[in-house]
């Protein structure tokens, strides 16, 4: 794991959208296209209004979250109106976009059905990830029913998950196997609490803290405010 901390999340946010603009740009020189996953939520907002105006083949990459609560596109819990309107704009508004939400089907069908999307768009060029102080990333949540299948090796790239706790949405997440497959793993984190909660992962199994299984190859880029 490499460490790079920032004095602000301002600084942060603008050095890390460069990097993934090199990254992208690097990727569709080699093979034509590249792909992009990243995570939904207040964090990465600043990340994409920088990253939307990067100056690259925006035609050639695909991009899509990491997870996903199963509730339509058009609900303010999906995470959709984020990647539209601050990633989706300005020179990135041609990429193309996998939603994760399928139509009529529940979480678990839709799961199975989202594969096949994904899958063809597997290895992903560069994977963005948070971490909650739960030590979860993108929907692998320490204690799901679900979570050791999501983690299994043959797990298909898509993968149902339900939170532990009351009242929280059915969601989707890319299986671990199929964000395992990043040429480039960036984990985004903000303030002491998300510093001290990277350093227990770093003591713990992926079961116990699921952010845990991609460390050895990412790059954490950390500010404490």
């Amino acid at each position: 794991m490499q460490l790079t901390s920032y004095e602000t999340a301002s600084e942060m946010m603008q050095r890390l959208s460069v990097q993934i603009a090199s990254e992208l740009s690097a990727a569709i020189a080699l093979h034509g296209r590249a792909c992009l996953a990243v995570p939904g939520g207040s964090t990465p907002g600043p990340l994409f209004d920088l990253l939307s105006q990067a100056v690259l083949d925006w035609v050639n990459v695909t991009v899509m979250l990491t997870d996903e609560r199963w509730v339509p596109t058009d609900s303010p819990r999906s995470n959709t109106d984020l990647i539209k309107n601050r990633l989706l704009v300005n020179s990135a508004s041609a990429a193309r976009y996998i939603a994760l939400y399928v139509p009529g089907l529940d979480h678990v069908g839709g799961a199975r059905a989202l594969s096949q999307q994904v899958a063809p768009n597997l290895p992903i060029d560069v994977v963005v990830l948070g971490m909650g102080s739960d030590m979860h990333t993108a929907s692998l949540f320490p204690g799901a029913p679900e979570l050791s299948f999501a983690q299994d090796a043959r797990a298909d790239a898509v993968m149902p998950m339900v939170p532990v706790g009351p009242d929280l949405e059915p969601r989707v997440t890319l299986s671990a196997q199929a964000l395992e497959t990043g040429r480039q793993t960036h984990v985004l984190i903000i303030g002491e609490d998300k510093k001290t909660a990277l350093a227990q992962a770093q003591r713990l199994s992926p079961i116990d803290a699921p952010i845990a299984q991609f460390l050895p190859n990412a790059t954490v880029h950390w500010s404490p405010v």
